[in-house]
């Protein structure tokens, strides 16, 4: 006896027919732009719960779907503004650290950035301006790997941005709230972004969902490490990757300029902001993944033991040292075909040492 299709299922086919007929019709013209558009209306929803779960034992290729990317036709002035949630997201990504990997590779597979790490999506216009700041020193080879997966990572979420990394000359001990400080200072001469991350550069995001854009309140992006178990090691770590507009930023009078050597200006900042009335927002716990680039402590980098009495001064002391008391040489900036370098002299404990 032959089954019979209820009118509801005949329907539903017919809705799933003329969606493709359209999708393969846009294609037919060449002109990816309207169907990556047309997807991102149709998953407009966003990302529920059940998403969060669904596929996040199936990490994939970060570079697997920008070959949908592509510049508009010639003739095709205007552009569509991209959709709430990029078609082009694909979840968990699965990250290794292949020995053979160079600068070169990473440049040839990310065809539409610019000199100094610059990304506008060729296909939409973005609503989000990020520029990413990476205090650095003697870590080339961790860099080399951020930049192959952060490029991929940043426009799939289809964002305008730009990459800082922000080099500390000389051999003095290391001070990373110092160098975003500079950071954030010589990001905002170039452009007017509405977003900045802080971003160490031995973390690697595990999911493209994790969007790198800032909200209401300063953001803590990097929730869920390897190195503590993907668990947030306490309630106000601030450290890894955190995300600040630059009205946040000058709020809490940037970061602290006197930690000198590993660890302390994380909790001072987390102090900062809730002085300041702010809170700390975070992403999901299975959005917010990443993986640590293992290595020793660097020489110039250790342990800061004054940290501690630091921290006990924050509330005095936030007002006098950050932004309004920042002091560097900028020694050279250079536009690199896959980032901003900018290398600066930010003197030692002591001071600033001056020309003569």
């Amino acid at each position: 006896m032959p089954m019979k299709v209820s009118a509801k299922a005949r329907y539903l086919a017919l809705l799933i027919c003329v969606q493709l007929m359209v999708i393969v019709l846009l294609y037919r013209e060449g002109s990816r732009r309207r169907v990556a558009y047309f997807i991102g209306i149709l998953w407009k929803g966003g990302i529920s719960s059940a998403g969060l779960h669904s596929n996040a034992s199936r990490a994939g290729d970060v570079y697997l779907n920008l070959s949908l990317i592509t510049r508009p036709l010639a003739g095709e002035t205007e552009l569509l503004p991209c959709p709430a949630v990029s078609p082009y997201l694909g979840g968990p990504i699965q990250v290794s650290f292949p020995k053979e990997l160079t600068l070169e590779e990473v440049r040839r597979r990310n065809p539409y950035v610019t000199s100094g790490g610059k990304y506008k999506p060729p296909d939409c216009e973005s609503a989000h301006n990020t520029a990413i700041i990476i205090p650095h020193r003697n870590r080339e080879v961790h860099l080399k790997h951020l930049l192959y997966y952060l490029h991929p990572f940043l426009q799939r979420q289809q964002l305008n941005y730009g990459i800082y990394v922000i080099h500390q000359a000389g051999n003095y001990t290391f001070n990373r709230a110092k160098l975003l400080n500079v950071g954030f200072k010589e990001a905002m001469k170039e452009a007017d972004w509405i977003c900045l991350f802080c971003h160490d550069v031995d973390l690697i995001p595990e999911d493209d969902r994790n969007m790198y854009t800032c909200e209401k309140n300063p953001k803590h992006s990097s929730i869920a490490m390897d190195k503590f178990g993907y668990k947030l090691p306490y309630r106000t770590y601030f450290g890894g990757v955190s995300a600040l507009t630059p009205d946040q930023y000058m709020k809490i009078n940037g970061f602290p300029n006197n930690y000198w050597g590993w660890g302390g200006e994380d909790d001072d900042i987390a102090s900062r902001i809730y002085l300041n009335g702010m809170m700390i927002v975070r992403p999901d716990v299975l959005l917010g993944r990443y993986k640590m680039i293992k290595h020793a402590h660097d020489k110039g980098n250790e342990e800061n033991p004054k940290r501690f009495n630091l921290l006990a001064k924050t509330r005095r002391s936030w007002k006098d040292d950050g932004m309004n008391s920042l002091e560097y040489v900028l020694l050279s900036k250079e536009h690199l075909p896959l980032y901003t370098n900018i290398t600066v002299d930010i003197g030692s404990e002591r001071g600033l040492r001056r020309a003569t």
